[in-house]
């Protein structure tokens, strides 16, 4: 990778994530090439160009990873159907990893999710090998995990899978300030307060991710300093210990109606971020930042 200003892709640019990353790398004076399905949607920021189309061309795929130093890969439609999710996930970001490797590209920065993890009533912390879910846990874990093994099997590339738990953060497609609430507000709001609600925020993430696809993380022979040089490295990322209290109880304070709390068994350990803050990552927005933005992007829309 080059000593300054290393070149990154980043593929799903206009989304929450991606264009979260994009702005990390400008703040980290890197070039970067934003790669968006729709015309008009880049980030529009100084030092960011715009490349459309599908990555899971081949040709695209190639033309744009060519010269870079880097790739982050942010795209995944989660509320799409199996077949949509393994054709863009399984099938398409491998596309891209590829392209990457055969270009010379040094580092593949993968966001997938700490959703692969099993987190089931009575499970404990959650670290990096922890076990995963199996075969029909659902369409999203089922995509992910296959996504993750899809891309540890192209060869020639450092890879990083990051995995975040719910990433909060303003804007209209973001899950957890808009449309999750949107659900709220139309009568979902029953679950055990006591559940761990596991987080990070989207300006932690993209920190993050851009720190790791900048080489500011230097590989490292043992995977808790740093991504293994030739390797497949998962991370998690994740804030401050908070309960689905916290979260719905925000959301409906601020919507002006009633949680409908339950007692059903659930998950309340942690996702531990030894290895994350073994990178030199720490969050910096605290859970009260992150419910406090929350609440006031809700009171505003009211």
């Amino acid at each position: 990778m080059a000593d300054s200003f290393p070149v990154v892709v980043v593929t799903g640019a206009s989304g929450l994530v991606g264009s979260a990353v994009c702005r990390a790398l400008v703040e980290r004076s890197a070039p970067v090439r934003a790669g968006v399905r729709r015309p008009g949607s880049a980030p529009a920021l100084d030092g960011v160009t715009k490349h459309v189309g599908d990555f899971a061309d081949e040709s695209l795929a190639r033309a744009v990873t060519q010269g870079a130093d880097a790739v982050v890969t942010t795209v995944h439609p989660m509320d799409s159907s199996r077949a949509v999710q393994h054709r863009v996930g399984v099938e398409g970001t491998p596309v891209v990893a590829r392209a990457a490797r055969d270009a010379g590209v040094a580092r593949l920065v993968h966001v997938s999710t700490a959703g692969v993890y099993d987190r089931s009533a009575g499970v404990g912390d959650v670290a990096e090998k922890a076990p995963l879910l199996p075969e029909g846990s659902g369409d999203h874990a089922d995509t992910r995990n296959a996504t993750d093994t899809a891309l540890a099997r192209v060869g020639g590339l450092t890879t990083v899978l990051v995995r975040p738990p719910a990433i909060p953060g303003p804007g209209d497609t973001s899950v957890w300030n808009t449309l999750r609430p949107r659900e709220t507000r139309g009568g979902e709001r029953g679950v055990n307060p006591a559940k761990t609600w596991a987080w990070a925020h989207v300006d932690d993430l993209a920190a993050l991710v851009a720190d790791v696809a900048t080489g500011a993380v230097a590989t490292a022979d043992d995977p808790e300093r740093g991504p293994v040089a030739g390797g497949t490295t998962p991370v998690i990322v994740a804030g401050e210990p908070a309960t689905w209290r916290d979260y719905l109880g925000t959301v409906t304070d601020a919507l002006g109606v009633a949680p409908e709390w339950t007692d059903e068994p659930v998950w309340t350990g942690q996702l531990l971020t030894n290895r994350a803050r073994g990178w030199g990552w720490a969050p910096r927005v605290s859970l009260a930042g992150a419910m406090d933005e929350l609440r006031q992007g809700l009171m505003t829309r009211s």
